[in-house]
């Protein structure tokens, strides 16, 4: 899987729990960020997917967790697509201290791409992924 969306954090002191270490939750919400941030730069930002009424609901996370960044640290998010299906697709998020190739952590997210039915607040339904959005995250042409 080759890495096509890398995104810089520093842990800031509200990401770390008491002794100064990175705080487990603060790699779901870097997850969160690189996958919503990743959709923006493949052409659907937020504001985008409300007036379109589309959203991508999370199904399944998962997280492991090899080394502790501490407060200051600069690290990065590097994203890539583990898995397409016809409307899911899972995006694969390693965790390093920039500049380090030794993964502080690994995570998953599993996401399915949703239409409201009619309009926020109503049933969502999953429909097929967009040709033009699996282009945009670097999925092959189909043979």
């Amino acid at each position: 899987m080759a890495t096509i969306f890398r995104l810089p954090r520093l842990l800031s002191w509200g990401d770390c729990d008491p002794a100064g270490i990175i705080f487990y939750p603060t790699y779901y919400r870097w997850m969160d960020a690189a996958s919503w941030t990743l959709l923006a730069r493949c052409g659907w930002p937020a504001q985008r997917m409300r007036e379109e009424h589309l959203a991508v609901p999370l199904v399944d996370s998962q997280c492991a967790f090899m080394s502790s960044p501490t407060f200051g640290d600069e690290c990065e998010v590097r994203t890539s697509v583990a898995r397409w299906g016809r409307s899911s697709f899972t995006l694969q998020h390693e965790f390093f201290l920039l500049g380090q190739d030794e993964p502080l952590a690994r995570g998953t997210e599993a996401r399915v791409w949703c239409r409201y039915e009619a309009g926020p607040g109503s049933p969502l339904r999953s429909m097929p992924i967009p040709a033009a959005l699996r282009e945009a995250m670097g999925e092959p042409p189909a043979a």
